[in-house]
C-alpha cells in the first residue's frame, strides 16, 4: 500500500502542476454552477416544482468533473506514461497493470470528490438542499464515476500513443458530455434520441443521481445499477487483459 500511496502522490502532483483536470474537473463545474445559481438563484425548475432549478441541476453539474476526468484525464494519463518509456521500465518490476489503473482510476476519483465537495458549498449559498436519501446520492455518484472511469481506463490500456488516446478520448467526451444529459437536458431531445442516449452509462448514473438528490422514486433501479456495473466490470476487465506496457 505504500508503494501504490507514493506512486498516487506522485502523480497527483504532476497533474495537479499541468492544471488541466484541476481546470476542466474542478472549476469549470463550480464556474458553470455559479453561473446557474446567478440566473436562476432559488427559482422552481417549473411552476408549480417543490424543488428549485439549482437542486434539479446539481446532479448534472456534478457529472461534468465525472466526465472530464474519466473520458479526457484518464485516458490522456496513461497513454502520457507509455510514450514517455514509464511503462516500459515498470514492466520490469512486480507492478501489474492493475496497480497502475487503480492509481490512475483514484487520482481522477480525488477530482471528482473534490469537485463535488466544491459543489455542495457552493450549492448552501443558495438554499440547494438534498430532498433524498444521502446515501442514495452518493451511491449512485460512485457508481456513475466508476462506471465512467472504467471506460476511460480501456481507453488509455489499449491506445498505441498519445495522439491515438486524445482522438480516443475526444469521441467518447464531447458526445457524452453533450447528450447524456450534463449539459442538454434529455427532456428536451426527440424520443428516438432518448432512447439512443439512455444506453450511455453516464446517462444511466447522471438519471439516478438527479432523482436520489431530489427524493423522486421512478421505480425499479436494477436496470441503471445493471448497466453501470456491467460496463464497469466489462471495461476494467478488458482494459487489463489488453493493457499495453508500451
Amino acid at each position: 500500500m505504500k508503494r501504490f500511496f507514493t506512486f498516487l502522490k506522485t502523480e497527483l502532483k504532476l497533474s495537479v502542476r499541468d492544471m488541466n483536470m484541476v481546470i476542466f474537473a474542478i472549476i469549470m463545474p463550480l464556474v458553470i454552477f455559479i453561473i446557474l445559481g446567478i440566473i436562476y438563484g432559488t427559482k422552481p425548475a417549473y411552476d408549480g416544482a417543490d424543488y428549485t432549478f439549482l437542486e434539479q441541476s446539481f446532479g448534472a453539474v456534478s457529472a461534468i468533473a465525472i466526465c472530464a476526468s474519466g473520458l479526457m484525464g484518464l485516458p490522456l494519463a496513461v497513454s502520457d506514461l507509455r510514450e514517455m518509456k514509464i511503462l516500459k521500465r515498470l514492466r520490469v518490476t512486480p507492478v501489474s497493470p492493475v496497480f497502475v489503473l487503480g492509481v490512475e482510476l483514484a487520482m481522477y476519483a480525488v477530482y471528482c470528490a473534490v469537485s463535488l465537495v466544491t459543489l455542495s458549498a457552493a450549492a448552501l449559498f443558495w438554499g440547494v438542499r438534498l430532498r433524498g436519501s444521502l446515501l442514495a446520492f452518493l451511491g449512485s455518484w460512485v457508481l456513475t464515476m466508476l462506471s465512467t472511469q472504467s471506460i476511460g481506463m480501456l481507453a488509455g490500456g489499449v491506445a498505441k500513443n498519445t495522439k491515438q488516446a486524445s482522438v480516443i478520448a475526444s469521441i467518447l467526451y464531447f458526445p457524452m458530455l453533450i447528450f447524456s444529459g450534463t449539459t442538454l437536458p434529455i427532456e428536451v431531445m426527440p424520443t428516438a434520441m432518448q432512447k439512443i442516449v439512455s444506453f450511455f452509462p453516464l446517462t444511466q448514473g447522471l438519471t439516478m443521481m438527479k432523482n436520489t438528490f431530489l427524493g423522486i422514486s421512478t421505480g425499479s433501479v436494477l436496470l441503471p445499477i445493471f448497466v453501470m456495473v456491467g460496463v464497469a466490470t466489462l471495461c476494467a476487465g478488458f482494459a487489463v487483459r489488453f493493457f499495453r506496457w508500451e
